[in-house]
Formats: C-alpha cells, sequence, structure tokens
C-alpha cells in the first residue's frame, strides 16, 4: 500500500500579494458608502420624524444636527452620498460598454475621488453661503 503525497496546490491570492489598486480600493469605498448611507437613513427618518412631531421635536435634533459632531456626521454623510453617486455613474459609464481599458479604469477612480471631495466642499460652501454665514 503506497501513501500519496497532496498534491502541492497553489495558495489563493489575498491582500499580502496583490498591492492595492486604486479600483480595488474604490470598490471597497463604493460598498462601504453604501453601508454608511443604509444607516445615515436613519438619521433622515429621525428628522423627518421630528418635523411631523412638532417644534419641540425638531429643535432638538436640529441642536444634536449643529453641534460640532453632528456636523461632523453630515460632512461624511454628504461626502459619501456624493462619492456613492459618482460610483454609479462609473459603473453606469462601465454598463454602456465603455471605459474598460486600464487607463480608462484608473481615470474614471481618480476622477471619482476627485469629483467626491471637491463637490462635497463646493456643496458645504453654497450652504453656508446661501445662510449667510461667512
Amino acid at each position: 500500500m503506497s501513501t500519496k503525497s497532496p498534491v502541492q496546490r497553489p495558495l489563493s491570492p489575498h491582500l499580502q500579494v496583490y498591492r492595492p489598486l486604486v479600483n480595488m480600493v474604490m470598490s471597497i469605498f463604493h460598498r462601504l458608502t453604501g453601508v454608511v448611507l443604509y444607516f445615515g437613513m436613519a438619521l433622515l427618518a429621525w428628522w423627518l420624524i421630528s418635523v411631523a412631531s412638532g417644534p419641540e421635536n425638531l429643535e432638538v435634533v436640529k441642536a444634536v444636527m449643529t453641534s460640532i459632531p453632528g456636523r461632523l456626521v453630515l460632512f461624511g454623510l454628504s461626502w459619501a452620498l456624493i462619492h456613492h453617486a459618482l460610483g454609479g455613474i462609473r459603473h453606469f459609464i462601465w454598463d454602456s460598454g465603455r471605459g474598460f481599458e486600464i487607463s480608462a479604469v484608473n481615470f474614471l477612480s481618480w476622477m471619482t475621488i476627485a469629483g467626491s471631495v471637491i463637490l462635497t466642499f463646493v456643496v458645504w460652501t453654497l450652504s453656508y453661503y446661501m445662510r449667510g454665514a461667512f
């Protein structure tokens, strides 16, 4: 009776083998921003319920949301929304059969990052400007 030695199979590649590429990171961020937005809907629901419940409840929500931690959360949620939307546009371009060249994939990935940061600051700057805070 002979005992066969097990066949040496290659290990599956993982993060220690691959260096992170911008399109890999963008895929992860697209999923993370989707999760953040899912939980951010609780804040939207809280605000809508407070509007329907009366001015006292609305003042509580306004006090929380206008505090520094509240504004940081809202800033992060607005970035996540814009980033996720731009990622959706990137996927829409791919769905049309375009942009699969490596250079185009990298370009769209970097534009999603830059666009989300720039548009978030534009939205927040305009909101402060329109309220007369500047």
